[in-house]
């Protein structure tokens, strides 16, 4: 199989990024995970032999893992939300995915780059990245770059977000709300409200509630990239993108799944942990897709606009939670 070789490789580095990851604090494995895909691809180590499954990882598996979150989100847990929490999270989700476009624009970041940024910080990181890239013109490079910086500032997040709850003046329930409304990975948010006690319930709740975001808003992207098209092209000769990918709609399907409370627990813990390592070797692969030489031209503009979007979100969520009275 063509893919093989490629995959052995994505193989050994996810085994090694979680490795480190256990065992390295503060070093998240989707992070060392990204790293490790970068150092094989600008060291000489990513031979042509190894790029079919390297792809594949960075595709295939990062879409299950897609899949696979969906079983992590049972409807019924919004209920707990109330009105004025659902409200936060709209708000949030929309103010951040608008406003990082217009920043990205703004900084001469490529539209693709700024929409998969967008999107990542503003829905659940990695896998918002996967979900929405195929409707939009974005490539290689410009995933990875999207995902490296959700991952950087989600780790942050970690270490920085708990010393500011005080100064803040946030509850523990605040906190947590806080989290669930502006860390962008369902890890990160764990690991964050962790850090707190009575923090973790809020968080999760506020997460999921971003995570079922995902697909309306996949939906809304290929509609603007199919308007861009037919307005380029006329009535046809280029294939527009789907409005709802299949994986989305496999996403769907697990989130209707989750939500009738049928399956046990156990199944759904080894799917959480299945799509986690999944999701750490499609970040292998994508990580084969950083070329230093193109960041250093293009990295502080990515930058900029990664740690401008992580503000926006903070201080839209922030801002919601203390309104609705936490």
């Amino acid at each position: 199989m063509a893919v093989l070789p490629g995959l052995v490789l994505v193989a050994v580095a996810t085994a090694l990024a979680l490795a480190v990851a256990g065992s390295v604090p503060g070093l998240g494995a989707p992070t060392a995970a990204v790293l490790l895909g970068a150092v094989v691809a600008n060291t000489g180590l990513h031979r042509p032999v190894l790029r079919a499954g390297t792809r594949f990882a960075a595709s295939r598996l990062l879409r299950t893992a897609v899949v696979l979150l969906g079983l992590q989100v049972a409807l019924p847990q919004l209920a707990d939300l109330g009105a004025a929490g659902l409200a936060v999270v709209l708000v949030t989700v929309a103010v951040t995915f608008t406003g990082t476009q217009l920043l990205g624009r703004a900084l001469g970041v490529p539209r693709g780059r700024s929409v998969l940024v967008a999107a990542g910080f503003a829905i659940c990181g990695a896998s918002a990245v996967a979900a929405v890239r195929p409707v939009t013109d974005a490539d290689d490079e410009d995933a990875a770059v999207a995902v490296a910086l959700v991952v950087l500032c989600g780790s942050l997040a970690i270490l920085l977000l708990p010393a500011l709850r005080a100064p803040l003046g946030l509850d523990p329930a605040a906190f947590g709300a806080w989290v669930g409304a502006s860390v962008h990975d369902v890890g990160q948010v764990v690991a964050t409200a962790s850090r707190v006690d009575g923090a973790l319930e809020a968080a999760v709740v506020v997460k999921l509630a971003r995570v079922v975001l995902l697909a309306p808003l996949v939906a809304l992207v290929a509609l603007s990239a199919r308007r861009r098209v037919a307005a380029a092209t006329g009535a046809g000769g280029v294939r527009r993108p789907p409005v709802v990918p299949l994986f989305v709609a496999g996403f769907l399907l697990a989130v209707a799944v989750a939500s009738t409370g049928a399956l046990p627990a156990a199944p759904l813990a080894a799917a959480e942990r299945v799509q986690q390592v999944l999701l750490v070797a499609a970040l292998v692969g994508l990580g084969t897709g950083v070329r230093w030489a193109v960041l250093r031209r293009t990295g502080g503009r990515a930058l900029a606009l990664g740690l401008g979007s992580w503000a926006l979100v903070a201080a839209t969520a922030c801002a919601g939670v203390r309104l609705t009275g936490g």
